[in-house]
């Protein structure tokens, strides 16, 4: 039993109903009963048939690592279809829920092979990752140097810097604004990175940077252009009504071709508070977790490629980047949830399973690099600890400042002192959800594309 802000004990059911909000989200009002049926019994016979003639008719009498590669390949396929039938489908069900299943069950085969690679020897790894791409085995390390003449600036040598890892760069924090929804946040991650590259240089060269790389190019140019670019995004889908009309509904072709791509956009959105104004200490320190976290898994994108030896372009570089941002975004919603919602008393699935890759991937850099950790200086370790959490919370007790600014007077409690006890504040609109199923509010049970998604805008937004 919970209780709410107002003293309401919460009952077993309303607890699983917060829950599974964001761990097994359903999709109301279906109108393709075809796409949403499990088929069970077709993906087994399918499946089966499948396997009798890839089994019989690829197997080959001369090559084993081929038969062992084709091996492995089915049985990442039978573990994703069991996945498909039985994991949960996660916060999101756009543009299907079979996706997200599918994205968790490869996040689960993803952390099984990191935990099999920690009892393995270096050398057996890195057969292991030859045998998946040959290419590495005539790869020769490159490392670029970004610290050289630092004070020959220039804006034809700024020019020069800019490359295709610059494109990357921006594109992906418009991913994370998109995901994170809030300037604050991200400005925090985008100084700490830097300050993190330079606490790190004694033990990866390529840290080291000159000032006006990490300042200009960095910071005011790719993360800031990135940023504003996602949170523009974020700003016009926030004042976007979604009103979904069915595919049945729709009479010409090209209106259904347009709804049907329009699949693969948000059910809703929802504007996140990751600071509301009068937030305890500890909601600060859930944010300054997610900082931490953000920065350990950053550390091992750089760590892994040096450790194990492929090049920053590599095409297993960019498999990994895709699995931890399809991992990232409904971990990120199960954890505001958890730390928002005083009715999510569980992190959801995808949250465990994330948190364990993130460990699992530091562990394997800590016992392969060991080389490379003997360099470290413990007192940079500590000091990049203190300033990252000095940081974080300066920056965030100048956002609850603001936040307590901007807010209206109509909407400020009148015991502040009171309010500023909890570690969570409810998010909006699922109590007001509960209560509506509880007592069978009208509002509830209207037409799907005439009804304000009151559940959907709470906790399926992407």
């Amino acid at each position: 039993m919970g209780r709410s802000r107002t003293g309401h004990r919460r009952t077993s059911s309303e607890i699983s109903d917060h829950f599974r909000l964001i761990n097994e989200q359903e999709v109301d009002d279906i109108t393709l009963d075809f796409f949403y049926k499990p088929h069970t019994l077709t993906l087994l016979f399918g499946a089966f048939f499948a396997t009798v003639f890839f089994a019989f008719t690829r197997t080959s009498e001369e090559n084993s690592e081929q038969n062992i590669w084709n091996g492995l390949c089915c049985v990442a396929f039978f573990f994703l279809l069991i996945s498909l039938l039985a994991f949960p489908n996660g916060p999101f069900t756009r543009p299907h829920p079979a996706i997200w299943r599918i994205v968790f069950g490869v996040s689960v085969m993803y952390l099984l092979l990191l935990v099999f690679m920690l009892f393995q020897n270096y050398t057996a790894v890195m057969k292991m990752i030859r045998f998946v791409f040959p290419d590495l085995q005539t790869y020769k390390p490159f490392e670029k140097d970004y610290a050289t003449n630092c004070s020959d600036f220039s804006l034809d040598r700024l020019y020069h810097q800019i490359d295709w890892f610059v494109v990357c760069h921006f594109f992906g924090w418009v991913m994370k604004a998109m995901m994170l929804r809030h300037y604050g946040l991200c400005w925090v991650i985008s100084v700490t990175w830097e300050i993190t590259e330079v606490f790190f240089a004694h033990l990866l060269p390529n840290f080291a940077e000159c000032w006006w790389d990490s300042i200009l190019l960095d910071i005011f140019l790719c993360n800031a252009l990135g940023i504003w670019a996602g949170m523009s995004i974020c700003k016009k889908l926030e004042i976007t009504e979604f009103h979904w009309e069915s595919i049945k509904d729709i009479r010409s072709t090209s209106g259904k071709i347009r709804r049907a791509v329009l699949q693969f956009t948000p059910a809703s959105w929802t504007h996140v508070r990751w600071l509301d104004p009068h937030s305890s200490y500890m909601r600060i320190i859930a944010v300054y977790i997610l900082v931490l976290v953000t920065m350990v898994a950053e550390l091992n994108t750089f760590f892994f490629r040096h450790i194990f030896v492929y090049p920053d372009n590599h095409i297993a570089a960019l498999i990994r980047i895709i699995l931890i941002v399809l991992m990232v975004t409904p971990t990120l919603r199960q954890y505001y949830t958890f730390v928002t919602d005083p009715a999510c008393k569980r992190v959801g699935t995808q949250l465990w399973v994330f948190t364990a890759v993130t460990l699992s991937e530091a562990l394997l850099c800590f016992k392969f690099g060991v080389h490379i950790f003997a360099n470290t200086v413990i007192y940079n370790i500590l000091l990049w600890l203190a300033v990252l959490m000095l940081i974080t919370m300066v920056c965030l007790y100048f956002m609850v400042l603001y936040a307590r600014k901007c807010q209206p007077e109509d909407k400020k409690p009148e015991n502040s002192r009171k309010t500023s006890t909890f570690l969570k504040s409810p998010m909006n609109g699922v109590e007001s959800w509960l209560q509506e199923r509880t007592n069978g509010s009208t509002e509830y049970s209207r037409p799907y594309n005439m009804r304000k998604r009151v559940l959907k805008t709470t906790a399926n937004g992407l």
